[in-house]
Order: structure tokens, then C-alpha cells, then sequence
């Protein structure tokens, strides 16, 4: 195990302890792991968000008034920002769950994020920034060994050489 002269790892490991070492949790919780909770975590969030919106496969009637009272954007009409979140809260986290252009569909959902907490519920903050920290690991290591942008990479790599 892995020794330091930190005095705050030697509080909480003191030299002779039999802690666990940190490559056990990484080989517990690999990033795979990780990544994939984030993007099933994220996209259960924004899909019942969309879900709330349509009724089958129509965008009901509320959704749209929505937009025209307590969700307006300024620059933007409502009823095109009511169908494109609509469309984005349903495709979106679908590609998060295939992991399949992973980082693009993240980028997007913080975006969304972005828009929400800066001109729709500002007050929601804390909401937000959990939903950041799930975006930002997938928009800086993408979906992960166990997603489909990584078979994609692998089917590649293999067929380059």
C-alpha cells in the first residue's frame, strides 16, 4: 500500500491501519460502473421530464401553454421550444442509455440544464448542479467500456489494423 506524509491521510489511515487500498475500489467501482450509472441516472431524469409532456405520441395541449406562460424563452417561440424539449428530453436520453454519441448528447443536456437554470427556474440551482455533475464526467470520458460509442471504437480500431 501506498504510503504518504500527508497529516491528513495519517488521520484517517494511521500507519499501521489495514485500510483498504484505493486500486480495490477502482477495481470495485471501475469507471465503466460509474459512467453508466451517471448516463442512467441523467436519462431517467430529462425521459420523465418528456414523458410529462406528451400524451402517446402527441404533445399535449399544457405543454405547450407551458411554454408560452412559466417556461417562456425570449428568444425562441413557444411552441418550437416546446417541440424541440420535447424531442430532446426523449432522444437524448435514449442515447445516453445505448451510450451511443455519448458526449454530443451530454453536451446537449447541459445545455438544456444551462437554459433551465438561467432563464426558467434559477431558484432550482441545486438540482441543476447535481445534474452537472452527472453531464460533466460523460462529456470529459464519454459513455464508457460498456457503452456503444466504445464497441464502435473497438470494432474501428480492429478494422485499421
Amino acid at each position: 500500500m501506498k504510503t504518504t506524509n500527508s497529516p491528513l491521510a495519517s488521520l484517517a489511515f494511521p500507519p499501521n491501519s489495514k485500510a483498504i487500498p484505493t486500486a480495490t475500489f477502482s477495481r470495485v467501482l471501475p469507471d465503466a460502473l460509474l459512467l453508466l450509472v451517471a448516463r442512467f441516472g441523467i436519462a431517467t431524469i430529462f425521459w420523465m421530464a418528456g414523458r410529462t409532456k406528451v400524451q402517446g405520441f402527441t404533445i399535449r395541449p399544457l405543454t405547450y401553454e407551458l411554454f408560452r406562460s412559466e417556461y417562456a424563452l425570449p428568444v425562441i417561440s413557444p411552441e418550437l421550444a416546446a417541440q424541440l424539449a420535447t424531442g430532446a428530453e426523449h432522444l437524448l436520453p435514449l442515447l445516453l442509455v445505448l451510450g451511443l454519441f455519448t458526449r454530443p448528447a451530454a453536451l446537449a443536456l447541459l445545455g438544456m440544464t444551462a437554459v433551465i437554470q438561467l432563464l426558467v427556474y434559477p431558484s432550482a440551482w441545486p438540482a441543476h448542479l447535481s445534474w452537472a455533475g452527472l453531464l460533466l464526467p460523460l462529456i470529459a470520458k464519454g459513455g464508457g467500456a460498456w457503452s456503444l460509442d466504445s464497441l464502435i471504437a473497438r470494432l474501428r480500431s480492429g478494422a485499421s489494423k
